[in-house]
């Protein structure tokens, strides 16, 4: 049996993961798309069967591919694979016609199965193959996909994402937007000129907590709009409590959802334990480069990770950076080699 699969994400990380994960039986007819627009192009011309979508993507994303799909009844069958995993995401991708939902990063055990139970393989292809071929559940052939230190960071930055993302909407039943996490290499005295907020005139208030690990160590910070403060407050229940207590409350509560889920997401992904450090306020109703000013008479090099948090209907943001010395570097670029051999 042969079918025709597109695999669409904007991560070459994570093509090349779900390639693999794919059973050699279905890896001869593989099309891969970079983005939602690519995608729909190779639909339109009839070249793909079963596509695995990532919902996280530039331009047209996930949602909006599986919305165009349906309005013009493109005959493919999608299998949504992200790193968003609340449970309003799966919800909607339903809603809108994918026949199911896979986490990333993916399980090839689980791509098998449900790939079965939709019959792109029958039980008796299955035991055959497996006969044959004692690999059977890996791919045959894995494409030539090259993925930098940038791009294996975003990646494992999206999936981190996602699960602090997950924690945060189930607690406070909410929809949290998920960025594309952003990954660059600056001068720590530079640090916030490459936040996205610090051009806006808004004062924030922050809290950082350190880690370290095998070969890894680094700070992560959250800094919070203080516009944000009063809705934050209704979210989380506060009572009683006023004026910058309260705040540094929200600050404190935040930051233990997010840095715990997000760096214990990233922690796992690296196969390492990270240590945390004591969480600390480094300020209040600042602008940003007065917030990070702690950096500024450093000249390292940092590989920094941002993601912007957003909730879906409420004014409510905030920036997490996760900061790497540059003696973490050696440490990443030896677990990318190992990942993609």
């Amino acid at each position: 049996m042969s079918t025709k699969i597109l695999i669409c994400d904007d991560s070459a990380l994570a093509r090349k993961q779900m390639a693999r994960a794919l059973p050699s039986g279905l890896t001869d007819q593989v099309l891969f798309a970079q983005d939602g627009e690519e995608a729909l192009t190779i639909l339109r011309n009839g070249e793909a069967e079963l596509l695995f979508l990532d919902l996280n993507m530039p331009g047209l994303d996930g949602y909006q591919v599986l919305e165009h799909i349906r309005k013009e009844d493109l005959p493919v069958l999608t299998i949504v694979v992200s790193g968003d995993i609340q449970p309003e995401a799966r919800e909607r991708v339903r809603k809108l016609g994918a026949i199911d939902f896979i986490k990333k990063p993916t399980s090839t055990e689980l791509v098998a199965k449900l790939l079965q139970e939709y019959g792109f393989f029958r039980s008796e292809e299955l035991s055959a193959l497996a006969a044959q071929n004692d690999s059977f559940l890996k791919s045959s052939r894995t494409p030539e996909i090259s993925v930098s230190l940038a791009e294996y960071l975003q990646e494992t930055a999206n999936v981190a994402m996602g699960r602090s993302s997950d924690l945060l909407a189930r607690l406070l039943r909410v929809f949290v937007k998920q960025p594309i996490p952003k990954v660059a290499f600056i001068a720590s005295s530079e640090l916030h000129m490459a936040i996205s907020s610090a051009g806006t005139g808004n004062t924030f208030s922050a809290v950082c907590q350190g880690f370290t690990g095998a070969g890894l160590a680094g700070e992560a910070l959250l800094l919070f709009d203080d516009a944000s403060f009063e809705e934050m407050a209704e979210l989380l229940h506060y009572e009683g409590v006023e004026g910058d207590a309260i705040n540094v409350e929200v600050l404190m509560d935040m930051s233990s959802i997010l840095f715990g889920a997000f760096l214990n997401g990233v922690s796992d992904q690296l196969d390492i334990k990270l240590g945390l450090g004591h969480p600390t306020v480094l300020g209040q109703h600042r602008p940003i480069n007065e917030l990070l000013e702690h950096h500024s008479t450093r000249e390292e090099q940092l590989l920094c990770l941002e993601i912007c948090y957003t909730i879906e209907n409420r004014d409510i943001r905030c920036d997490m950076l996760v900061l790497f010395t540059e003696d973490s570097v050696p440490f990443l670029e030896k677990r990318l080699e190992y990942l993609v051999d």
